[in-house]
């Protein structure tokens, strides 16, 4: 099915992210993973590329057996990185083989140890365009990647915003956040699309935080932040796994919370491809009445 036909129900949608281990051993753990949120019924699961496409063949693979044998809906991630349009067409075409209706066409980070982003020869130099070459040659639902704080490389916002509108112009049909963790960034960005003409669903992309050096590292990297006091609270557990996790949990489940009490579209989990932090806050929606 496709995602944009799931904002009609009017009910709130909960998808999770991973991304395709480097090693089959990693494949079939991460299978038994995704195959036990079933029981929870997600509106649907993404799966992402690797760092340069590297694991370009390992995302359809999974995206297909998700969608095939699970019976999950699946969005495939796709980046603009390290391949031209022949061979994204060839991509695109055995996604549309496995029946995946869903992709998220993305420019993507560069490749490890290169600092700037490079087109590839007859490729694509940003995600509008990638969106655009999709949207005119498939009928695949198409999703688009947005940033409450601004894009890491972009430092105004409202140039950010008018790059978005050129993106969505494409052929986008919903948006999915960065991570954040102050809901204030989220319902301001949310405000000031609206403003300049962007009326897609926004579904607000969560990390629950397990573990304090690693979420430094995302956030430095995508260019989001961590409030203070936030921030305070898990350096003072940092050296606890379990006390880091319980105060991630409690703030992603506020987060959600005061997210869909104001009309947010969706969560979308970033996983980390470790299920347990994004399972439990899941099920206290789910007590709560939320899901």
């Amino acid at each position: 099915m496709q995602i944009k036909h799931m904002f009609k129900s009017g009910k709130p949608l909960f998808s999770f992210e991973f991304f395709p281990p480097k090693n089959d051993e990693g494949m079939i753990n991460l299978y038994a993973t995704v195959a036990a949120l079933v029981q929870l019924n997600p509106s649907f699961v993404s799966v992402t590329y690797g760092a340069g496409g590297s694991t370009r063949e390992r995302t359809v693979d999974l995206v297909s057996r998700i969608k095939n044998e699970i019976g999950l809906e699946t969005m495939a991630h796709l980046t603009c990185v390290g391949a031209s349009r022949m061979e994204i067409a060839q991509v695109l075409d055995r996604l549309q083989a496995s029946g995946i209706e869903n992709v998220l066409p993305l420019r993507g980070d560069p490749p490890k140890g290169e600092e700037k982003f490079v087109a590839p020869i007859d490729g694509f130099s940003y995600a509008s365009d990638l969106a655009r070459f999709v949207h005119t040659n498939y009928s695949f639902c198409l999703g688009g990647a947005c940033y409450p704080e601004g894009h890491v490389e972009c430092q105004d916002r409202q140039r950010d915003l008018e790059n978005l509108k050129i993106k969505v112009a494409a052929g986008i049909d919903f948006l999915i956040t960065q991570l954040f963790f102050d809901n204030k960034d989220y319902f301001e960005f949310v405000d000031r699309a609206r403003k300049t003409g962007i009326s897609l669903p926004i579904i607000a992309g969560i990390m629950p935080i397990t573990n304090v050096a690693q979420i430094k590292r995302f956030t430095n990297m995508c260019g989001s932040t961590i409030p203070t006091q936030l921030l305070n609270r898990l350096e003072k557990v940092q050296d606890n796994e379990a006390a880091v996790l319980e105060v991630g949990i409690e703030h992603a489940t506020q987060q959600c919370r005061e997210l869909l009490e104001s009309g947010a579209p969706g969560i979308h989990f970033y996983t980390l491809n470790k299920s347990p932090a994004t399972r439990t806050i899941f099920k206290n929606l789910k007590l709560a009445g939320y899901v």
